[in-house]
């Protein structure tokens, strides 16, 4: 009898109070089963670590369940088919899905992959700019933000796996794109490569003050990946009939106490602004569509597929808590397979 394949995973062991620790995490070794009927075994070459992940990780209902005390952690990955007992796959395939992270290999029913075609973009890019965040960015900004050439587009985050998405389709759409980000580097970036139209530093200036500055005629969308002060600032400067996109609020992911709402929100009324919050899971009728213009941006380089990478499943946690702090430009990565 063969020996069971071995893999690790990495548990939640105890639930973070504020911001997360690597106490919270634990790494196990584990024997990895067959795949039954209709599962495919998949060797991971990356997994993701995603804000809303933070979330998972209280015990309190959401549009997700929490991830369960002493049990594996699970997220995006994109890896290769070892094993199929499926007719969707065959083994070598490159396979993407959303639950198969923070493990070395995965066990899971096909219907949970889907493929990954190395042709359109490296592997990563399928946790990243062809993948859940930037289908993120992708609908949340053309399908509920509704630019216009001309409009003047605000993206908090910018530098981040989304936020960055945001701010280069808006650009295509022929948008005046504004962000905000948490550094110089931070900054140069935006301008130097992502060449946003203006990039500030929240971290220097208060950003209601600076936004004021690069916005002096008004905000038409506003992509929000932060909530707290920059929503405050964004609904001060909005258009009338201006659209605000609510896709996170990182800023009080690590909040151990309620946060106050925007002390402005009234004026909404007035300026009659769309405040509409999304899940991107709610639109996968629009990936076909996603897919087919993301990777013509890619060829075409009106899109750039931007990542932080950090080797080795053991460093996932101190990935994850780097995310949180703002470490990461573009996607946040954890390469898993050596050869990857």
């Amino acid at each position: 009898m063969a020996t069971p394949l071995q893999g690790r995973e990495i548990r939640l062991k105890s639930r973070p109070h504020g911001e997360p620790t690597p106490d919270n995490f634990e790494t196990v070794t584990v024997s990895v089963p067959e795949p039954a009927e209709g599962q495919v075994l998949v060797r991971n070459h990356f997994m993701s670590v995603d804000p809303y992940m933070r979330g998972r990780m209280n015990d309190a209902k959401s549009y997700v369940p929490p991830f369960k005390l002493g049990e594996a952690l699970d997220g995006g990955s994109v890896g290769q088919v070892l094993r199929s007992r499926s007719p969707d796959f065959k083994e070598g395939d490159f396979v993407v899905g959303g639950t198969g992270g923070w493990r070395d290999y995965a066990v899971a029913p096909a219907k949970h992959y889907q493929k990954a075609d190395p042709s359109v973009g490296p592997l990563s890019a399928y946790l990243g700019v062809l993948g859940m965040p930037g289908m993120t960015a992708y609908v949340g900004l053309l399908d509920l933000g509704k630019p216009k050439a001309g409009d003047t587009v605000f993206v908090s985050a910018a530098a981040g796996a989304v936020g960055g998405v945001v701010g280069q389709i808006a650009r295509i759409q022929g948008c005046r794109v504004v962000g905000s980000v948490g550094s110089e580097a931070k900054v140069k970036h935006l301008r130097d490569d992502l060449k946003f139209d203006a990039a500030l530093d929240y971290k220097t200036t208060p950003i209601a003050e600076s936004l004021a500055k690069a916005c002096p005629e008004g905000i038409d969308v506003y992509f929000d990946n932060v909530g707290g002060d920059h929503l405050e600032a964004a609904i001060g400067l909005m258009k009338n009939h201006g659209r605000i996109v609510l896709c996170g609020a990182i800023s009080v992911y690590n909040a151990t106490a309620p946060t106050p709402g925007p002390r402005n929100l009234f004026l909404a009324v007035g300026k009659r602004l769309t405040l509409q919050g999304f899940i991107v899971g709610d639109h996968a009728a629009r990936r076909a569509d996603f897919l087919r213009d993301m990777g013509q941006w890619l060829r075409e380089g009106k899109v750039q597929d931007v990542a932080t990478v950090v080797d080795g499943l053991d460093k996932a946690p101190d990935a994850f808590i780097g995310l949180l702090r703002g470490d990461n430009t573009g996607k946040m990565l954890v390469r898993l397979a050596k050869d990857a």
